[in-house]
């Protein structure tokens, strides 16, 4: 190392070539890095879908979703199978392992559902996927006073024109019913002319299609043979002959039938700003450049407005690259006011031009990390940026030390090139090690377990590449700067004034450390064993306040955006019309909120931009979503979008949230109504999953745990996922059907036909997969007089009626059955106000007072959490592991250079004393502690050894040349004092403008700054008092252990034994 910081000492064109290499590397990352808002949440798992359309929930959980649960059991690397069996359909999550391979899992469960053959012949063919989040850039609202059909036309042909743009692979359409032929023949026409609705659906299938014949190989050549009688819209069918008398006459299908070609029957709506819409959904999939998405989509749009017809608009109402503007414009602020401050500081304590050298360290470690970005699978993001703000101050740590060295061996009398090359060599080693054990402390945020691993997972890297390069440019650069740096004296009044200035202020720290510090060292040098005696005490106490419970590790807050939603769920089976009309009340709601709050906040502009209401399907928030369809009618959600943060004075989203709740008060009939402005969250601050097989008891179960969470204060929103489903009627064939030769399959089969509909034929028109269905009227099929006015076919041709051969029961069912590794399962959630009570407060007293209890009394449910308090065991777990493998690492490395077993715990004494100083910065500034506190604890354990790691080595170094044990550890922190406070002040004022903004956008990473800085304040001044006093400590039983020896072995220790007269001494 020593001969490649004296070539490029002596090089200085080599050393400005490195620099300008790194400088001009984060300009090319900065330019070529994908941004997004946030990292993608790690999910690994393979999901099946299987249509089984029209059956009930039951019949989906028993005819298909337990087979899939069975078939692929045991598939190497499936860690949970989670299953929902709503009507007409059957999706099944298999959860991988973190380590598994997904392709090999995702092949293997494709092969083994594809090999059931026991599946209804009424289901579809299964979707087997691996599960892929995309994130939504863009949503463009098209809405207006016009048909349906029209909307759909004018949202597809606008998805046609984005998706033709390149770096845009992914454009979806929402709120649009697929379209349906729909051939509805009464009950009268078939009577009356003795047909049935299969002998009908038959005619079509033989009377619509293309086949191709063959080819005919003439002499010519070969000429092809086809059919081309397919018919793809309504009205071509109407000339399907379904009958042809023995007169000759024949019956087409217009004459017995209403053809509509329309859409499939549901309840899917959404309006925008009170008119009808349709919605387009622009994704980044992948390495998609989130501002280069929005940017091309919101040209595209602005040029398609001049096509648009008469009465229909478009609006980019949701547009998250405005968002991350916002976010990282913050998070700038900060990182260019943290930038400031240490400037200003390393001008205050070191020589200008001195501090003007040390600080290039800073951007070229900043941008050498830019650089190494597109290398990487890492993007720029608000977690990246938060990196950037931790690491401001300790980047420019090595370089101070350096920069102090060189200054020191200058004031020997030594050349600018020589002391420069001593000085950096002098502490190359601590320097270097000290980086290390840093990089080391930030290992556990890339080791983090969980879904939200990739979540957190950049910061760390940040941290570790800045400090990389932190080191190149303190080792290799910085000493050929200092070495040639101008040293003519400055010939302008202010800065003769400033050099005045900071000669005073160095002056009097010197001061303050030679009349103040260093007596005071001296006497608790002499009382060591009193002073550790009182720092452990210290350390008990902040100890006993965390396992009393009184600091409890919170998780990770929801992250709120700039839009609030308002959540509606009715009674399964309701009339869409009933949910349209609470959903307007919602919404007039939010109208009464904008005109209230815009008055009170004195905004110039209204609160809330758009409102968008979805009625038969919740609003996608960049998850799975739901399957899509015609839609459901007992559910709504109400999505106001709001003013950007700055212009609404910065009151949070949730703080609105809460205001519209008020507003909209107590709604009667409705299951449940919820109000949130999750962005991004962890999942539900509190949620209990009850796993059994009696759906009874889990209900039972889940009302038990629904009413011991409503005890506490602050916990609102709790619901269970139970519901009672639609009415059902379930048939039964009587004896006597069985004479006339009917199955209980023919009367089935007979039902769905007439009120479900039988599916003649599929037709690609298009883009649009259409199934041409055919059944009843919607009149005949209205209620159950319907049913028993309807005839059924015996196989002889005859019609009887239907009361005649079979009866019903009327039932209810389930709305939704959930399972969870082959038991059922009811999941129990609720919200939480952090102001009032914290979710690990609330699990822990269920943990503690309820869930014995609650074992005893249902013995054959099983109570696992879900949610953020899931994520958080996980997290926590992970982190413990790497934490402690962390901690090895770092003894590791602090052994090797002092080749020594005992003085590494001397320096890693000070860790726990910056967990104290980080728990006591969060008391002192009425902070919860949270999963991010635990994450700044860990990673300043590697920043607070760096300075008793610098000491403890030029105290070993002076005694190697001889100097008095005692003396040596007294020059050490004399020496050592000043690079060793600067370099913790650098990285508590680097984080102050984090730690001083209360923003929304910077509040989630607030308690990593605080743990960070106050930690390694604390730590630094155990370091300059306790490190000394361990020291010597050491030095004492290392003496009497000799003695000992020397004692056991028949000998006396000898009065020339080195060792022991400094422990004497001291």
């Amino acid at each position: 190392m020593q001969t490649a910081i004296r070539w490029f000492a002596h090089n200085p064109v080599a050393a400005n070539l490195l620099m300008v290499l790194l400088l001009l590397g984060g300009t090319f990352g900065a330019l070529t890095t994908n941004q997004e808002e946030f990292p993608n949440f790690d999910i690994k798992a393979v999901s099946i879908t299987v249509p089984y359309l029209g059956a009930a929930p039951v019949e989906v959980e028993k005819a298909v979703c337990i087979r899939i649960e069975e078939a692929i059991e045991g598939v190497e690397g499936v860690d949970k199978i989670h299953v929902t069996a709503t009507e007409g359909i059957c999706s099944v999550m298999a959860e991988l392992i973190q380590d598994a391979d997904e392709i090999l899992a995702l092949n293997e469960i494709k092969s083994l559902v594809d090999s059931i053959n026991s599946f209804p012949v009424e289901t579809e063919k299964p979707i087997v996927s691996k599960l892929a989040l995309s994130r939504k850039v863009v949503q463009v609202a098209i809405s207006g006073d016009t048909k349906e059909r029209d909307l759909k036309e004018v949202a597809r042909t606008l998805r046609d024109k984005i998706a033709q743009v390149p770096g845009i692979s992914q454009v979806g359409v929402e709120y649009i019913r697929p379209y349906e032929i729909s051939v509805e023949v009464p009950e009268q026409n078939l009577r009356a002319y003795g047909l049935n609705l299969e002998q009908v659906s038959n005619a079509i299938r033989t009377s619509s299609l293309d086949m191709p014949g063959g080819t005919i190989k003439s002499s010519g050549g070969e000429i092809l043979i086809r059919t081309t009688g397919q018919a793809y819209w309504g009205e071509e069918f109407a000339d399907v002959v379904v009958l042809t008398q023995k007169d000759g006459t024949r019956v087409t299908l217009e004459e017995i039938s209403n053809i509509r070609d329309t859409f499939e029957e549901g309840d899917l709506l959404a309006e925008f700003n009170g008119k009808r819409a349709v919605m387009v959904n622009v994704s980044q999939v992948g390495k998609e450049d989130l501002i280069k998405i929005a940017a091309d989509t919101k040209k595209v749009v602005e040029k398609f407005q001049s096509s648009l017809p008469p009465g229909v608009s478009t609006d980019v109402w949701i547009n998250t690259s405005l968002e991350l503007s916002e976010r990282m414009s913050v998070l700038a602020r900060n990182a260019g006011g943290g930038l400031l401050l240490v400037l200003i500081i390393l001008a205050l304590f070191l020589q200008f031009r001195l501090a003007m050298w040390v600080a290039i360290g800073i951007p070229v470690a900043l941008l050498g990390t830019l650089g190494a970005l597109p290398f990487t699978d890492i993007t720029i993001s608000t977690m990246t940026v938060m990196g950037f703000i931790l690491v401001l101050g300790i980047v420019v740590d090595d370089a101070i030390v350096v920069g102090e060295r060189v200054y020191g061996h200058e004031q020997m009398g030594k050349s600018p090139i020589d002391a420069a090359i001593d000085g950096t060599w002098e502490v190359s080693v601590p320097v270097i090690f000290g980086v290390l054990t840093t990089i080391a402390a930030f290992l556990p945020l890339i080791l983090v377990e969980g879904r939200m691993a990739n979540f957190f997972a950049p910061i760390g890297w940040v941290v570790i590449f800045a400090l990389i390069c932190s080191v190149i440019e303190s080792q290799l650069i910085l000493p050929s700067h200092l070495a040639n740096r101008d040293r003519t004296e400055p010939k302008l009044k202010a800065a003769i004034k400033w050099n005045k200035f900071q000669g005073s202020l160095a002056d009097g720290l010197e001061r303050f450390s030679n009349n103040y510090y260093m007596p005071f060292v001296r006497k608790t040098i002499s009382w060591r064993y009193a002073t550790a005696a009182i720092c452990l005490g210290v350390l008990i106490l902040a100890l006993a306040l965390i396992a009393s419970g009184r600091a409890v590790f919170g998780f990770f807050p929801a992250i709120e955006g700039d839009r609030v939603y308002a959540g509606i769920e009715m009674p399964e089976g309701i009339a869409a019309e009933t949910t349209l009309k609470v959903a307007r009340k919602i919404e007039e709601a939010s109208r009464r909120l904008n005109i209230e709050m815009s008055e009170e906040l004195g905004l110039t502009s209204p609160l809330v931009r758009n409102a968008l209401s979805s009625v038969g399907q919740k609003v996608d928030r960049n998850g799975p979503g739901e399957p899509q369809g015609a839609g459901r009618s007992n559910i709504a959600e109400i999505v106001i979008d709001l003013a950007p943060l700055k212009e609404r004075n910065y009151v949070s989203a949730k703080t609105i949230a809460n205001r519209w709740r008020e507003y909209a008060g107590s709604i009667p009939g409705v299951v449940k109504l919820s109000f949130d402005a999750d962005n991004y969250s962890a999942g539900a601050p509190i949620e209990y999953q009850l796993n059994g097989d009696d759906v009874d008891e889990l209900r039972r179960a889940a009302e038990d745990m629904k009413a011991q969470l409503s005890r506490f204060t602050g916990v609102f929103d709790i619901a269970d996922s139970f519901r009672s489903g639609k009415q059902e009627i379930q048939l039964e064939l009587l004896p006597e059907a069985r004479n006339l030769g009917l199955t209980l399959r023919d009367l089935a089969l007979q039902v769905r036909s007439s009120f479900y509909g039988s599916e003649a034929q599929r037709v690609q028109r298009g883009q649009d997969d259409i199934r041409v269905m055919v059944r009843f009227p919607e009149s005949e099929r209205k209620s159950l007089g319907n049913l028993e006015d309807m005839y059924i076919r015996t196989p002889d041709g005859n019609q009887v009626p239907f009361y005649s051969v079979a009866r019903f029961d009327v039932s209810r069912g389930y709305s939704k059955i959930n399972r969870k590794n082959g038991r059922r399962q009811v999941v129990v959630s609720a919200d939480v106000n952090r102001s009032i009570v914290s979710p690990e407060e609330v699990s822990a007293a269920i943990r503690e007072e309820l869930i014995p209890e609650f074992r005893k009394r249902y013995p054959n449910i099983d109570v696992e959490l879900g949610g953020e308090q899931e994520e958080r065991a996980d997290a926590l777990g992970g982190l413990a592991i790497g934490s402690l493998f962390s901690l090895v690492v770092i003894y590791g490395l602090l052994a090797i250079p002092l080749r020594s077993y005992l003085q590494p715990l001397v320096i890693m004494s000070v860790i726990p004393f910056g967990a104290v100083g980080a728990i006591v910065g969060h008391f002192l500034l009425n902070e919860q502690l949270m999963f991010f506190s635990a994450l700044g604890i860990v990673a300043l354990s590697g920043v607070v050894v760096n300075a008793s790691l610098v000491l403890v080595d030029y105290a070993n170094r002076k005694r190697r040349e001889g100097v008095d044990m005692v003396e040596a550890i007294l020059e050490a922190t004399a020496i050592r004092f000043r690079p060793i406070l600067l370099t913790s002040v650098t990285t508590f004022i680097g984080l102050i403008p984090l730690m001083s903004t209360s923003t929304p956008a910077t509040a989630p990473f607030l308690p990593m700054a605080i743990s960070l800085a106050w930690g390694v304040l604390f730590a630094t001044f155990i370091t300059l008092l306790l490190v000394p006093c361990l020291y010597l400590i050491v030095e004492d039983f290392l003496a009497q252990k000799n003695a000992a020896q020397l004692w056991l072995k028949g000998g006396l220790p000898t009065t020339n034994d080195a060792t022991l007269q400094e422990s004497r001494r001291a």
